[in-house]
C-alpha cells in the first residue's frame, strides 16, 4: 500500500458551459472535461463534474444512437411526464417530472484521473443530460483533486 505521506494535494477548478435543446438532450462533454483535466497539471487523483442547477444531470454512458433513445425512454417509464407532481402546485411550471428525474440521476459524477487523463473505459463517455422542459444554458463545474 502506498500512502504517500507528506505529499500535498492540489485542487484545480474549471468550468464549461453547454447549450441544451431541451428535455432529453444528451450531450457528450468528454472532450471538454478531458481538456480541463489535462490543463490542471494534476497527474493522479479524481475529477468531479457537476451541473449547477436542479433539473440537469451528469453521468457516464456509451454515447451511441441506441442508448440516446433508450435512456429517455427509461426515464419516461420511471418518472412519466403525465403524472401528478406536487412540485407543480407551487410553481405551475409543468416540470415536476424533471426535478424527480434529476434527483434520481444526480448532479455529478466523480472519475479517476491517472497519468493526467480521465480513466474511462473504451466506450465510456461523460455526458450531460438536460431534464428540464425547455432549452437551457448550463454551467458545469469541474474540480480536479490530486497530485
Amino acid at each position: 500500500m502506498d500512502l504517500r505521506k507528506g505529499r500535498n494535494m492540489a485542487v484545480f477548478c474549471g468550468e464549461i458551459a453547454v447549450e441544451s435543446k431541451g428535455e432529453g438532450d444528451i450531450l457528450d462533454i468528454t472532450g471538454e472535461v478531458e481538456k480541463i483535466v489535462r490543463g490542471s497539471g494534476i497527474r493522479n487523483g479524481i475529477a468531479t463534474i457537476s451541473v449547477i442547477g436542479a433539473t440537469g444531470a451528469v453521468t457516464t454512458m456509451e454515447y451511441e444512437p441506441g442508448l440516446l433513445k433508450d435512456f429517455p425512454a427509461m426515464l419516461e417509464r420511471i418518472a412519466p411526464k403525465g403524472l401528478h407532481y406536487e412540485h407543480e402546485k407551487r410553481w405551475h411550471d409543468r416540470n415536476g417530472h424533471s426535478h424527480v428525474r434529476a434527483s434520481l440521476l444526480g448532479p455529478s459524477v466523480t472519475l479517476p484521473v491517472r497519468d493526467g487523463s480521465l480513466l474511462l473505459g473504451t466506450w465510456q463517455q461523460v455526458v450531460f443530460i438536460e431534464l428540464d422542459i425547455r432549452a437551457r444554458r448550463r454551467n458545469l463545474a469541474i474540480h480536479v483533486i490530486g497530485e
